[in-house]
Formats: structure tokens, sequence, C-alpha cells
């Protein structure tokens, strides 16, 4: 656990969205780590999520699960205000609850392509909006979760790059936006090994044409999320991929 004064985010508050597992799970923890109360939403992980909300309060700090559909405006205006009564604020918002297919082009339907740009792009921008207010009060930031699918063509996920994409876009967009007030940037993570077995062969074949030899850690994303969160105000509209060297 940091000491003291290697809390940077003490005091503050954050809601990181689709976090009861994976690299929202590890993100939320980097931040509680660094002294932040946390408040993550979850859709149907409702044990997993208080898993996390468990190991996240082990470290000293405020945690809450709430759930929300980030496709659902209601949703997101109840869960963004729940959390700031939980929290008694919002300093920092990660858009990290997203969805993942694999689809040949020719077979990609209305409903399929609808379904991912609702929850990956028009997600985060939902959750943005009911967030401004709050973050507006202390110069707060937003982190986007993007991919290095955003970056690539991948021949298989026309639908998925392109919401990835458009999520970039948004980045720099809101960064214009929202500026000098609030500051956002995004994280763009390559190949991850979350230690998934029916993943383990890709994940073996995609190590090799990574430049740096091997696939990333759940926590080497997150310390790119800590990374903004703790950044000076003055880095706004930038794009960190964590590939490896995979997005060159």
């Amino acid at each position: 656990m940091p000491k003291e004064s290697h809390k940077p985010l003490r005091g503050k508050t954050v809601l990181v969205t689709g976090a009861a597992r994976r690299l929202g799970r590890a993100s939320a923890l980097a931040l509680a780590q660094a002294g932040a109360d946390v408040a993550i939403t979850f859709l149907n992980s409702a044990r997993e999520a208080q898993h996390t909300v468990i190991d996240l309060s082990s470290v000293g700090v405020r945690a809450v699960a709430l759930r929300c559909d980030v496709t659902d405006e209601k949703s997101v205006k109840s869960t963004v205000k729940e959390a700031v009564r939980e929290l008694g604020g919002l300093d920092i918002l990660v858009n990290n609850a997203a969805n993942y297919e694999t689809v040949e082009f020719e077979k990609i339907t209305l409903q399929q392509w609808d379904a991912i740009f609702t929850s990956n792009t028009r997600g985060p921008f939902l959750v943005s909006r009911e967030a401004l207010k709050f973050l507006r009060k202390g110069r707060g930031k937003i982190i986007n979760m993007g991919s290095l699918g955003g970056l690539q063509a991948w021949a298989t996920h026309a639908h998925y790059c392109s919401s990835k994409a458009a999520l970039h876009m948004l980045t720099k967009v809101m960064a214009k936006a929202l500026a000098p007030e609030i500051a956002v940037n995004c994280v763009a993570p390559g190949m991850i090994d979350l230690g998934e077995k029916a993943a383990a062969g890709f994940m073996k074949r995609m190590a090799k044409e990574t430049p740096m030899r091997r696939n990333g850690r759940a926590e080497e994303v997150a310390a790119a999320v800590l990374f903004f969160a703790t950044a000076p105000h003055f880095i706004t509209g930038q794009m960190l991929a964590v590939a490896g060297g995979l997005e060159l």
C-alpha cells in the first residue's frame, strides 16, 4: 500500500464505469491505492462488483458499487447523482464500460452495429454529459478507455473498431469543448493478457507480433489511467496507447 505521501488522489472522488472486473477493476484499484474514494458501476456482474468494493475498501477508502446501464439515459442520470451523493462530489470520471464483439464484416447486423456504438461511443458521451456540472466544480478530469482497435483496422471487428475510433475523436472534441475547466484524455489498450484460457492461443500469437515481445498486463493499463488522473491539468486531448509498440 502506498505511503501517505504517495497518495496524490487523497481527498478526490472517482467514478469508474464497468469496473466490476477486468481493466475497469484494475483501474479502480489503482485509483483507490492512490487515495481516491471510488464509485464503480456494473450491469450484470453484481457479485464481482461487491468483491471489488471489498478490495477497494481494504485500502482505506470509501467505495460503492452502483448498477448502471450506460446505454440508458435515465439509468445514467440516476447513477451519476447517486455516486455524487455517496461520495460527496466528483473529481474524476473514467469511462471504461464497453462491449467487444468479433463478427465478419458482411455478417454484421444493424442491431449489432447499433448496440456496439450505443455502449462504446454514446455511453461515454452520456455519462460525461451528466457528470459535467459536478466535474466543473473542481477542475475535473475525464479519462476515456479507447482501444488499439480504434487505431488499427481489424477485418473482423468493423463495428468495434469504428466505435472506438469515434471515441478517440470524441475525446479530442471534448477536450476542446470542455476546456479550461475539464481535462479530457484517452487510454488505448492493446493486447492485454487477463489470463483467460479461451484467449491463450491468440495471446501467444500476438505476443510474437508485439515489438516488446509480450502482451500487456491489466496493471499497466491502470498505470496509464492513474497517470492521466494525476497529470497536470494542462495535459488534455491526448491519446496514450498501452500496446507494447503494436500500434506503430
